[in-house]
């Protein structure tokens, strides 16, 4: 049975992704998860797509300092030894890749649109929305 709760790392897909991460803590890395986002452009949007592009958008916003109270305490070693002049420009991908899964057009919305806990799910993610603004923004 796979992991599974509306937390952002609470599924297999992207624990996944932030194992694949630690082993290569790169803003490369990041950015492809968010552009894989983007590159639905408009298309039904994966809902694995999806669990990795908010995974890297926890990331950037740990990244930034403003990590989510259950962020995973082995990415946490992880952050401070990555450049924040690098992240910095993928604030906004995060951003936009946020947004983009909260829209009709996606799979992971639609799983939680059916659960009892759709609500907690939205709320995570506009609190992730908020965390990634710039400050004093």
């Amino acid at each position: 049975m796979g992991a599974w709760g509306y937390y952002n790392f609470d599924n297999d897909t992207a624990a996944d992704f932030a194992e694949d991460f630690k082993a290569e803590p790169s803003a490369g890395v990041l950015e492809q998860a968010l552009a894989a986002v983007q590159e639905a452009d408009g298309e039904y949007l994966d809902a694995d797509v999806a669990s990795e592009g908010l995974a890297a958008a926890e990331i950037v916003a740990a990244i930034l300092g403003k990590p989510a109270r259950n962020f995973p305490n082995d990415l946490l070693g992880v952050v401070p030894g990555l450049n924040l002049s690098h992240v910095e420009p993928l604030r906004k991908p995060a951003q936009e890749a946020v947004r983009t899964i909260l829209g009709p057009e996606s799979e992971l919305r639609e799983f939680w649109e059916d659960s009892d806990e759709f609500e907690n799910w939205e709320g995570l993610q506009r609190q992730l929305l908020k965390r990634l603004d710039k400050p004093g923004a």
